[in-house]
């Protein structure tokens, strides 16, 4: 659906063209743009809506509210009592999993995929899957206070986009999954995860003006260099390592642990249980307080 003000308004995303940019816009603000069954199908066609228009060049991508994006919404699939896509009842079907995950992951994928350059303006948090989709842009601007991260490596989740290594290598990678830390914007800059982290102040006008230095390359020329750049880093192994990924993540869901994580958030609540994650303070292998 097409406003008076010329955005369209999905449920979850908003897509607005202004001049040669293309706005796309994540669009819960009251679960801090958290993922659900709706969002990737929505940014996709977000996506999809862009690049059919000849007149963009490149696009914004930025959540609406206080952050870019929460990561998936554990309110709906930790802490919601039972079996759901995203944790089934026991025995569990690691190959219904792997449909449902690998679906997600080429809906997030359709950012590198696209045939224009995306822009990620980071401000808040780009945590757990909200990482994924910030990775899978082409370049990202952080707020020097945003933070970044993918903290279900410590229990229930393995990044299924896969993008750390082929952005810092093998050992920041391994620094930022085994411990599941976040980082601030300066420190991802630091280690070249990020394009630029920049004030809070200056994220707009930073972002707004390389994205207005971009729009003035043919739309041809942008597209030919990020298929050359992208080719690299897939003829590495991008969408093998995927698949691992994927269906890790699965089995990090499902194991003892990962059970005990959902078992632990539909009793405290998964604020709690990831505190409880995050800061080390419960042992999943046991259930107990460490």
């Amino acid at each position: 659906m097409v406003n008076c003000a010329g955005v369209t308004q999905m449920s979850k995303v908003l897509y607005e063209k202004d001049g040669r940019i293309g706005r796309i816009t994540l669009n819960r603000p009251e679960t801090m743009n958290a993922i659900d069954l709706d969002l990737p199908d929505e940014l996709a066609d977000a996506v999809k809506r862009a690049n059919s228009d000849p007149g963009v060049h490149v696009i914004i991508l930025s959540g609406a509210g206080k952050g870019f994006c929460a990561g998936y919404d554990l309110k709906a699939f930790a802490e919601a009592e039972g079996g759901n896509l995203g944790v089934q009842s026991m025995p569990w079907d690691p190959m219904q999993d792997y449909a449902f995950m690998h679906r997600n992951t080429q809906l997030f994928m359709s950012l590198w995929n696209s045939h224009r350059p995306v822009l990620a303006k980071v401000h808040g948090y780009a945590v757990a899957g909200g990482s994924d989709i910030a990775l899978c842009c082409d370049m990202i601007i952080m707020a020097e206070n945003a933070q970044i991260g993918y903290m279900p490596s410590r229990v229930w989740g393995c990044p299924t986009t896969a993008m750390w290594v082929y952005r810092v290598g093998a050992e920041q990678a391994k620094r930022m999954m085994l411990t599941g830390d976040k980082i601030d914007g300066r420190e991802a800059e630091r280690i070249g995860l990020i394009h630029k982290a920049v004030p809070a102040d200056q994220l707009d006008s930073e972002v707004e003006a390389l994205a207005e230095r971009m729009s003035t390359v043919p739309v041809n020329q942008l597209m030919m260099h990020k298929m050359l750049v992208n080719q690299a880093i897939e003829a590495m192994g991008l969408f093998n390592t995927q698949r691992l990924a994927t269906l890790f993540d699965g089995i990090t869901r499902h194991s003892p642990e990962g059970m005990n994580f959902k078992n632990r958030s539909e009793t405290v609540g998964w604020k709690q249980a990831v505190q409880e994650r995050d800061q080390g303070t419960w042992d999943w292998t046991k259930n107990e307080k460490i």
